[in-house]
């Protein structure tokens, strides 16, 4: 009995003492900064640092003049998009005399007889054109639509009859369907009301 007792207690001396070599009582601390290096009373502030350390940084010309590798960061683009809506609209409809407002052209002669009624127009270089029903005429009218960001697109005037003493013109909007078409008149001139008489 007494060497089962003397057994066990060895046994738990011995662990116990095997607890306290593992357990690791040591504190870390951190080492203490270096004392600071006091400096002579006669030298300069600057005097352990190279003389292209003080000195500033130098620009040249090229470093304020806008190019492809150096560029203005407060640059405008904004009259770069107005040109761009400047561009002309191309009619994608043949006109008759498109370059031409309908002012500047004149009724001279009518021919009524017949199934398709025409009628001719002389441009301000005294050229003769014939029209019909159903030609469109004269120069468009661009019409911006959509806001700023919106589309351009043209309106024309069509010849929508031919009568005996003049040519009627309608223009449709269709960006307006509920709108009736504008109608315009084109007279027969004075001078050429004899020569419209010959003809009949």
């Amino acid at each position: 009995m007494r060497k089962t007792i003397s057994v066990l207690s060895l046994a738990s001396f011995a662990a116990s003492l095997a607890l306290v070599a593992c357990s690791d009582n040591k504190v870390n601390r951190a080492a203490a900064p270096p004392p600071p290096v006091a400096r002579a009373a006669s030298a300069p502030p600057d005097a352990g640092l190279s003389p292209t350390a003080t000195k500033g940084v130098e620009f040249g010309e090229n470093e304020f003049t806008e190019s492809d590798r150096n560029r203005d960061p407060f640059r405008s683009f904004a009259t770069m998009f107005i040109e761009s809506n400047k561009k002309a609209t191309v009619s994608q409809r043949a006109v008759v005399l498109g370059q031409y407002s309908i002012d500047e052209l004149k009724l001279v002669a009518i021919v009524t007889g017949g199934e398709y009624p025409r009628a001719m127009l002389v441009d301000p270089q005294s050229k003769g054109w014939v029209i019909k029903r159903g030609d469109f005429i004269g120069r468009p009218d661009v019409v911006h639509t959509g806001g700023q960001n919106g589309t351009d697109y043209q309106l024309n005037w069509r010849v929508d009859r031919v009568r005996d003493g003049d040519v009627v013109l309608t223009r449709e909007d269709p960006a307006q369907p509920g709108v009736p078409p504008a109608t315009r008149v084109l007279p027969l001139h004075a001078e050429s009301e004899n020569q419209h008489n010959q003809i009949n």
